[in-house]
């Protein structure tokens, strides 16, 4: 019993001594000569301290330091010149953001604040070094735990320093998602320019980038404001469509399950709008209707029954001949 007593003492006082490096890397953030290493100590504590994003938050300072860092880095994305320990130091920045963005407590001050569009001139980038890859999928990660309460801890290693990138990718429990603030998250992701980063992002970016950047306007078209917006304009509507039917065509060629899952969540979604549903049967891809992915799906029922219901939506309503051919419309 003595023995039980001494550990849990040596636990809790261990713990407190942590607490204070949090404390003492949370302050160092506020001089230049300290913060990169607070940066990176504190990216790898986020997971181990709960609290750590309200902590962030109302610490004076703290905010504007880590803004700081990512403003420092504007330079040198036009002309892309980003080095990989640039890279590396803001994406520690950008890691603590998202803590601070995807933690209840400071999730709508932090969108109050704007926070994210200091992050949309990292998503305008072309580059296709590791650098500015890294610097994308981290900011993309950011926008990600914004359309997303899911939590799924994925760690990527680039450049030998490891930022959880994600959070809420592929996880797909559409209830778990609805949130008190779900809206206010989706309109202002609606009054921003996210979703033409997303499509430029899905056409041109890696696998892993046109992933997040896909689950992104999944979740924006799972909510009706956002569908309604998407589906107002026939511009809007083609230019996701065509971006949706280039994907699909380039993973024909090359195949990726968890992104073709998202076009196809995506492109199901659509059809729930009566008018993309019309346009949707003169332009899905021929190889969304044919057994071209059959072998990429053969193990994900999941993608096969969204699929299936995908084409059935498109049937229904459909006028045909007496052969039961699809007439052109009027």
């Amino acid at each position: 019993m003595l023995a039980t007593g001494a550990a849990v003492s040596n636990v809790t006082a261990l713990a407190q001594v942590d607490r204070e490096k949090i404390y003492q890397w949370i302050n160092e953030l506020s001089s230049p000569e300290t913060r990169e290493n607070a940066l990176l100590e504190l990216s790898k504590k986020r997971e181990s301290v709960p609290d750590l994003a309200p902590m962030l938050w109302h610490s004076c300072g703290t905010i504007a330091a880590l803004l700081q860092e990512i403003v420092n880095i504007y330079p040198s994305i036009n002309p892309p010149t980003l080095t990989a320990h640039q890279s590396n130091r803001v994406c520690n920045a950008l890691a603590l953001l998202q803590c601070v963005a995807s933690h209840p407590e400071t999730r709508s001050a932090f969108l109050a604040a704007h926070i994210p569009l200091f992050l949309y001139p990292f998503l305008h980038t072309v580059s296709k070094t590791r650098p500015f890859e890294y610097l994308r999928l981290t900011s993309l990660g950011v926008i990600g735990v914004l359309s997303s309460h899911c939590i799924m801890k994925r760690v990527f290693i680039i450049q030998s320093v490891c930022v959880q990138v994600l959070r809420c990718l592929f996880v797909l429990n559409v209830g778990a998602l609805v949130k008190t603030d779900e809206q206010e998250v989706i309109n202002f992701l609606l009054t921003t320019e996210i979703i033409p980063l997303c499509l430029r992002i899905m056409e041109s970016g890696s696998e892993l980038s046109k992933t997040v950047a896909t689950f992104i306007l999944q979740k924006i078209l799972l909510d009706d404001t956002g569908l309604a917006y998407i589906c107002q304009t026939y511009e809007r509507f083609s230019h996701v469509a065509m971006i949706l039917g280039k994907m699909v065509l380039q993973l024909s060629k090359e195949p990726s399950a968890r992104l073709l899952k998202h076009v196809v969540r995506c492109y199901l979604r659509l059809s729930d709008n009566l008018r993309a549903r019309e346009a949707l049967r003169q332009c899905l891809p021929d190889q969304l209707k044919d057994s071209t992915f059959a072998q990429v799906l053969k193990d994900d029922t999941t993608t096969k029954r969204w699929l299936a219901q995908l084409v059935k939506n498109l049937q229904e309503g459909q006028v045909t001949d007496a052969r039961g051919i699809p007439l052109a419309p009027q």
